[in-house]
């Protein structure tokens, strides 16, 4: 689809923030893959044109970080952690189950177009082991049931939130945000007790 004034307009602003044009690519990306829910060759031209490079260049780095699609995305996507702190903990009894009763593998999206499942080798989570992402908002400490119930609910359009406060948006409002467009959310609860044990115990240290 093409790229319409508003998001070119919407792409310049993201330059100007930059003192290099092509500095903003990343940020433009997620932008024009909030457009339809994944990048499109259309967003890669508008990319390239306005950042002047080749659309040979900006395919290579949309293609290289896997948090850019080149494929239509579902309305959620949902990512569960396979490493092995999640693994030995559940995750991959999480995602066998989840994948069969979805009917989609690694990467492949649903029929109805609500759910796009992934494998994820690290979620940087592992106080929270087994830990999946719905667009890439956290859902900790999760097992079999608790897995089962959140896709039924992203199914049946329920509200759902993250284990860490904020309300699950969309693909395409989470890639949006992620682009660095104001999403009213900077106040939400992001952390907990066990997150900062560490930096607590470190301080306590004197360290």
């Amino acid at each position: 689809m093409a790229i319409n004034e508003q998001t070119r307009a919407e792409l310049r602003e993201l330059i100007s923030r930059y003192p290099e044009p092509r500095s903003a690519l990343l940020p433009m990306l997620h932008l024009v893959q909030s457009v339809d829910g994944y990048i499109t060759q259309a967003g890669i031209d508008a990319c390239a044109a306005e950042v002047g490079l080749t659309t040979a260049e900006v395919s290579a780095v949309a293609s290289f970080y896997t948090m850019f699609k080149r494929y239509p995305v579902g309305k959620h996507h949902v990512g569960v952690c396979v490493n092995s702190m999640c693994a030995m903990k559940g995750g991959d009894a999480i995602w066998k189950r989840i994948s069969t009763d979805l009917g989609v593998g690694h990467d492949e999206t649903t029929t109805d177009g609500q759910i796009t499942l992934e494998r994820i080798e690290c979620q940087a989570a592992c106080t929270h082991a087994p830990v999946m992402t719905v667009n890439w908002e956290f859902m900790d400490d999760m097992d079999e049931q608790s897995a089962t119930k959140l896709i039924s609910d992203l199914k049946s359009g329920a509200d759902v939130k993250s284990t860490r406060g904020p309300r699950v948006r969309t693909f395409k409002e989470v890639s949006r945000s992620i682009a660095g467009f104001d999403d009213g959310l900077v106040d939400e609860p992001a952390t907990d007790a066990a997150m900062l044990a560490g930096l607590n115990a470190a301080k306590k240290a004197g360290n």
